[in-house]
């Protein structure tokens, strides 16, 4: 089947890389596997060779269909022809029994939204290991003052233990992709930081990456004085990408008793 330019399909095919991703993964018996977007199966058959039970949602209904007819006999798998985005997560948690390992090589123009959208069932999911754009697995994973950290980084930080895995050229898909690919492992966190659940927190984040080449002094402006950042402990003068996480939390705090 031809890839849909519409579902943003590239489709996994190299041996040797679809190998080394069921060795990271670990898959074994009894666990609640999911793959997202599962396409033309290669990495679906990979994962019931490996003994798994596997339920996967594909939101392409000839995808979906051309695997429930080639593992017609075979009762472990499972095709939820659906949206990963609008799925239910926690409901298929409960019908397993188990947290969920989500597996999938997604989509670039839906990866970003699909992440936050899995995290806000963060305690149904074990783990994920997604194939990303490496850019964006660049980005989740980098540190303080490196060239790849940003907004998205600093919003999956206080959720998941973000490691890069392994990176894949674009020969092992097809279509090609005009960029690189590299896996990432998701791990969310038992209990994420209440300052991750402060309505400011993203709104500062977005602020100060949004002009990032200005001071927190200038780029929050219209969210917190000079005065304010200082006494919250963060140096006005400092760059968006000079701060972690938890300061960025700090200065949620304080516009939380700001604002309120």
């Amino acid at each position: 089947m031809r890839a849909r330019k519409r579902f943003g399909q590239h489709f996994l095919h190299d041996p040797a890389v679809i190998d080394r991703i069921i060795e990271a993964i670990g898959a074994r018996p009894g666990q609640a596997l999911v793959e997202i977007g599962p396409g033309r199966g290669a990495l679906t058959g990979a994962l019931l060779a490996a003994g798994a039970g596997l339920d996967v949602v594909e939101i392409d209904r000839d995808l979906a269909q051309s695997l429930r007819e080639r593992y017609a006999a075979d009762s472990r798998l499972v095709v939820h022809e659906a949206d990963a985005l609008s799925f239910d997560w926690a409901g298929l948690a409960r019908q397993r029994g188990a947290r969920l390992r989500l597996i999938g090589n997604l989509p670039y123009n839906i990866s970003t939204p699909l992440l936050f959208k899995l995290l806000e069932h963060a305690d149904s999911i074990e783990d994920m290991h997604f194939m990303l754009q490496r850019e964006v697995v660049k980005r989740i994973v980098a540190a303080p003052g490196t060239k790849s950290y940003g907004r998205l980084g600093v919003m999956l930080a206080p959720r998941v233990v973000a490691t890069e895995l392994l990176s894949v050229g674009p020969g092992a898909f097809q279509p090609p992709p005009k960029v690189w690919s590299a896996m990432v492992r998701l791990t969310p966190l038992p209990a994420p930081p209440l300052w991750a659940a402060n309505p400011h927190f993203g709104a500062l984040v977005m602020a100060a990456f949004g002009q990032r080449r200005k001071t927190l002094r200038n780029a929050l402006a219209a969210l917190l004085s000079a005065e304010q950042i200082r006494a919250a402990g963060i140096d006005p003068g400092a760059r968006a990408e000079t701060l972690g996480a938890e300061q960025f939390g700090q200065l949620a705090q304080a516009a939380a008793a700001v604002l309120h």
